[in-house]
Formats: structure tokens, sequence, C-alpha cells
């Protein structure tokens, strides 16, 4: 019976084509709805995994630093090095620095390191120096700071720091000059403007620091949110690690909320698209009321009826979620493996359009589907089971 009346049902009727366009349009309005959710999703998580990567690398998984600068010394890192053998350390000084080329002025945060250690947990400095290694007053400059000065290589730039040293009857910002040896980039212009790199000793010695000390340390970690539990636990008084998620969690946060908002957005079009499924299976019932009625009264039972017509609407709503699936899942592919879409790396951090799905991110777009389509079944198929055999025989 069930088989019977969904083969009948679903066929196209020319005395109403009307009820077949709806259903075909139910279909279409499911398939294309589910295709933008996954793509948009993809696209979604794609960003959010780029940034995540980029903050990671140029955050660093996780660092120390002190309440003191230059409290931390060569003993705290030896100590650590020796209790956690699987992470990777780099020491570091840190300050606020003005970079001067010829009339133009740019201010940033410069790093003293040590270059060996840097390029172990580091993959854009690691990158950028392939071919050198600074010593002394040698400087890496972000490529944002490069190309804003025009620089070339092996030019001098000034660098200005907040000490100030006497010059005559007046105190002078310390200046020292830099040759400037290679450059980075990072993906995001904000690192690429704003950070440059020394060697440690060079910085040691223009900010007065006492050999072997320093102000925190980068820390490289493949699972940093249970390592950081551990280093703090064991860091001296004064002392505290931080991890990358915890210095840029407003900034996730705000993606995570643009994501949810986003999915029950798109959600809402596969939700106007069942609205289509209502109406057809509607029009159905009105049309067929007089076949219904008639199947009743010969001893058919209201749960195949109603069977018969849910059934209708998942075979519409579940066809056009197959559908869908497919061509959401081939437009992921086809924008991630081919540049179709072109983006300004400045603004974005790749030029490629990142294309990340998630499972848990597929699996909430089908199930939502997969509901929106039962409930938009049921009430027709309801409707259906309802209709009033002796009126509808008697008047129709």
């Amino acid at each position: 019976m069930v088989k019977y009346l969904l083969f009948k049902y679903l066929r196209f009727d020319k005395s109403q084509p009307f009820i077949t366009l709806s259903a075909i349009l139910a279909f279409l309005g499911v398939s294309v709805g589910l295709m933008v959710l996954i793509i948009a999703m993809a696209i979604m998580n794609g960003f959010d995994k780029e940034f995540e990567r980029k903050l990671f690398t140029m955050n660093y998984p996780i660092t120390i630093i002190s309440y003191m600068k230059g409290s931390i010394d060569d003993s705290d890192v030896i100590r650590l090095k020796e209790q956690f053998k699987e992470l990777k350390f780099s020491p570091y000084i840190s300050t606020q620095a003005i970079v001067k080329y010829g009339n133009k002025l740019e201010g940033g945060l410069l790093f003293g390191v040590n270059f060996d250690d840097e390029k172990q947990i580091n993959s854009v400095i690691n990158e950028a120096l392939k071919d050198t290694t600074p010593k002394g007053f040698e400087i890496v400059l972000g490529k944002g700071i490069a190309d804003d000065f025009a620089l070339s290589l092996n030019e001098k730039v000034t660098m200005l720091f907040m000490q100030l040293s006497a010059g005559g009857l007046v105190s002078m910002p310390t200046m020292k000059r830099f040759n400037y040896v290679a450059n980075f980039s990072s993906g995001l212009i904000a690192y690429d403007k704003a950070y440059s790199y020394t060697d440690v000793n060079a910085l040691a010695k223009i900010l007065g620091y006492e050999s072997g000390r320093y102000d925190g340390i980068h820390i490289y970690s493949d699972n940093p949110k249970s390592d950081i539990v551990k280093l703090n636990q064991n860091l001296s008084p004064g002392q505290r690690a931080i991890g990358w998620w915890e210095q840029n969690g407003n900034f996730f946060s705000a993606l995570e909320l643009e994501k949810r908002a986003l999915f029950i957005v798109l959600m809402l079009i596969i939700l106007v698209a069942s609205l289509n499924i209502i109406s057809s299976l509607l029009m159905t019932v009105m049309n067929r009321r007089q076949e219904i009625a008639l199947l009743l009264a010969l001893g058919a039972s209201k749960s195949e009826i109603k069977k018969s017509f849910f059934v209708q609407g998942v075979v519409i709503g579940g066809s056009g979620i197959i559908f869908g699936l497919i061509l959401g899942l081939f437009g992921v592919w086809l924008l991630g493996s081919f540049d179709i879409v072109n983006l300004p790396a400045d603004v974005y951090g790749s030029s490629k359009l990142p294309m990340e799905l998630a499972l848990s991110d597929l699996a909430m777009i089908l199930i939502g589907a997969i509901v929106i389509v039962l409930l938009s079944s049921y009430y027709p198929a309801k409707k259906a089971s309802n209709v009033d055999i002796l009126t509808t025989l008697r008047n129709e």
C-alpha cells in the first residue's frame, strides 16, 4: 500500500502540474540550501584554522613571562630543558623600538633571540633564514616594514629605543644602526609590520642587560594546553606561562560566534525550502481527498495513509539532502583545489580560499536538515490520515 501510493502520488499529474512543480522546487531548495551551508561552513572553518596556524606560530604555543624584566637567566632555561626534554625553548629579550630609514619611521617590537634556538620553534623565521644566521648588530625585519621602506639587503636602518642616554645638555633616546640582512613573511600584515628580530647579545648590550639574562622564554609544544599546566607547576616565583589561545581569546570567540550565526542563518534556507515540501504534500492531500477517503472506507488504516504521505515527504527532502551533500562536497573540493577565488593576502593572510570542512560541522548540517525534513513531512501526513470519510464521500 505505502509503495503503491508513493509512486502514484510522486508521478507527474498533467491535471495538477503545480503539485509536481512545488515538489521539484522543494527538492532544489533543500539541495541548494545544503550545498551553500556546507561550502560556507568549510570556508569559515578554513579561515579559523588558517588564522589559528598563523597566530600559533607568531604568538608561540607557550610563552614564559616574568613580572620583572631581565629576571630570567640561563639557569632557569637549563633547568626547564632538563625537566621538559620534549619541548623546545628559545629565551628572548624584547623591547619597543622605532625603525628609522631616511625620513620614515615605523614603531614595533624588537626581539633579541638566539637564532639557532629561534629557528627550532618558529617556522617563519626558519624559512626566512635558510641561507644566513644574523650575528651582532644585524636585524631581520618583517616584510611589511621592508616593503614600506623599499629596503635592499645589507642596507643600514636606525633603531630608536625608549632608553635615554646623555646627549650634551639633554637626554636623547638610545639609537643604534643595524644591518638589514633578511625579512620574514608570516602571512599576517599586523605581525610583518610590528615584529623585528636581532641577536640577543647585541640587544642585551644596548639595553644594559647582564649576559645570560632574559625577559621571557618562547616554547614550542605539540600539546600546549596540557604542557602549560605542568610548566606553571615548575616555574620560579614571579614567572608564569601563558598560551597563544589566552593571548587571542577574544578574537577566536568572535570567530566562533560569527560561525554559529552563519550556521543559523543559512539553516533558514533549508527551513524555507521545507515549506515547499509542506505545500506540495498539502496540495496532494487536498487533491486526493476523495481517493484517501475511499481507501479508508475500503479498509486502509490511518497509519498506512499517514506513513504513505510521510514517506513521500521524506523522499522529496531526503533526495534533496543527498543531492545537496554531493554538490556541497564537490564545491568544497573545487574551491579548495583550484584558484577560482583570489584573496588579498595582506588582509586574509592567504591568497587562496581556505577550505576545511570539519566532520562535526558536516554532521550538524546533516542532522539539522534531516530534522527539518522530518518535521515538514509529519504535518501533511497527519492531515491526510484525518480526512473525514463520510463528509468527503458524500460531498465529493
